[in-house]
This record gives C-alpha cells, sequence and structure tokens, in this order.
C-alpha cells in the first residue's frame, strides 16, 4: 500500500474499506483538540484482524424460496440432538440444500481466504441440517456445535409481529428474537459480543465452536430458520 502523505491517513477498517482523513479530522473525530502546528504525528495507523470468521450473505428469492420448500414439520424431529427449547426441530435434506447453497460456499471459501490469509483447499461437506419453527417464548441457551468445523444459520421467514416487538424494544443487548454471538471473556476494551437482529433472507457461517444463542420474543407469529453444519474433508 502506498504510504500516505502528511496531512492524510488511510484507516484500515475490518471490512477492508479505506477512508481518507487528515489528521486535525481524526481529532475531531475522536473530540480531541490537535494543535497542528505545535504537534508532529505521524497520522498513519492500522489495525489486525482478530478473532474467529464471522461470514453473513443474503440469498435472493429465488432461492430462499427453494430453501423454503425442503422445510417441513412432518420431517424427522431432531431435538434429543439439539441444545434450542423450541418445539418443532425437524430434519432437512442436506442433499437438497447443498445443492442451494453450493454458491454461497464458493463466497464463504472465498472470504476465508481473506480473513485467515489462506486458501480453504478442503472440501466443504454438509454433514447435518435442520428446520426450526420457532414461536414466542422458545430460545437458543449459549452453546456450540461440536464434532464439526463450521456452522451456519439461514433465516427463511421473520413475522411482522416480531419486527414491530424489535423495534419497541429500548434494554441493553440484542433485543426480542437476536442472534447473538460471544468471543472470549468480558474484557474492558474488548469486542468480546455481536449481537444480530435477523433480517429475512439472511445467511450466517461461523466457526462451531463460537459461542451463540438466540434470545425469546413475546410475540405472535412463527419464525423459521434453517440451520447446518459442515465438516472439512
Amino acid at each position: 500500500m502506498k504510504k500516505p502523505s502528511d496531512s492524510s491517513t488511510k484507516i484500515i477498517a475490518q471490512n477492508e474499506t479505506c477512508q481518507t482523513m487528515s489528521i486535525e479530522d481524526i481529532a475531531k473525530d475522536a473530540g480531541e483538540y490537535y494543535p497542528s502546528k505545535d504537534l508532529q504525528i505521524s497520522p498513519y495507523y492500522s489495525f489486525p484482524y482478530w478473532g474467529p470468521l464471522l461470514f453473513q450473505t443474503k440469498l435472493p428469492p429465488k432461492d430462499l424460496k427453494e430453501c423454503a420448500k425442503i422445510c417441513r414439520k412432518k420431517s424427522s424431529p431432531v431435538n434429543e440432538t439439539l441444545a434450542g427449547v423450541i418445539k418443532h426441530e425437524h430434519h432437512v435434506s442436506t442433499k437438497k440444500y447443498t445443492d442451494i447453497l453450493s454458491p454461497y460456499l464458493i463466497s464463504f471459501r472465498h472470504g476465508y481466504s481473506q480473513w485467515y490469509g489462506i486458501p480453504l483447499t478442503k472440501t466443504i461437506k454438509m454433514t447435518m441440517a435442520w428446520v426450526n419453527f420457532m414461536v414466542a417464548g422458545e430460545f437458543n441457551p449459549p452453546h456450540i456445535h461440536p464434532g464439526c468445523d463450521f456452522s451456519s444459520v439461514l433465516f427463511i421467514k421473520i413475522p411482522e409481529e416480531l419486527k414491530e416487538e424489535h423495534k419497541k424494544f429500548s434494554g441493553t443487548g440484542g433485543g426480542p428474537g437476536s442472534l447473538s454471538f460471544t468471543y472470549g471473556e468480558p474484557q474492558l476494551h474488548s469486542l468480546f459480543e455481536r449481537h444480530f437482529f435477523p433480517e429475512q433472507a439472511d445467511l450466517f457461517i461461523f466457526p462451531a465452536t463460537l459461542s451463540h444463542f438466540v434470545t425469546p420474543f413475546m410475540s405472535k407469529g412463527e419464525r423459521i430458520s434453517v440451520s447446518a453444519n459442515f465438516q472439512l474433508d
């Protein structure tokens, strides 16, 4: 990268975007007074990537519709193998789901190489998939997915009532129906958690050992999501 001049800096963010700002603007943005004539410092700085890869993308309506077709309450239940306090958790065909997700796994492979700085050369094999039909009062406690390398969740349907409930939430944390990830111990000056209120068609892929949880909601309606585990072969 070309080093910027003394009057500007390149701020390198984790989303790989760069912004050029003067040192006076940086000081102003931080709420600090900068006596430019009296203080001589370099305005160039960067910060490295850190922690696990949390990949997020969105499926187009056509692919989302195909995913919805393979989600059925008549499929065999899988509750006994899962941590969720959810009545309807049912098997999804890994073959059919893999056929739909294949293009997005290519994007994930590229994101992996960008994040970790090494290519992902192994095959990404889906080992298990299931659908969650979540209603008021149900939730997923903090947990991980042992026995695999990566996990994912795709949100098929978000009830309008839940959207309104979340808009009215004024507390701390992610709020009703949120998806949260935690990494490491809570520390001062450390970003150790991320909260998301999922939108329809949102797909998240993350390390299977990254702790995550889903908070309950109280509104009417049924939220539908599909989860899957992956093994690197």
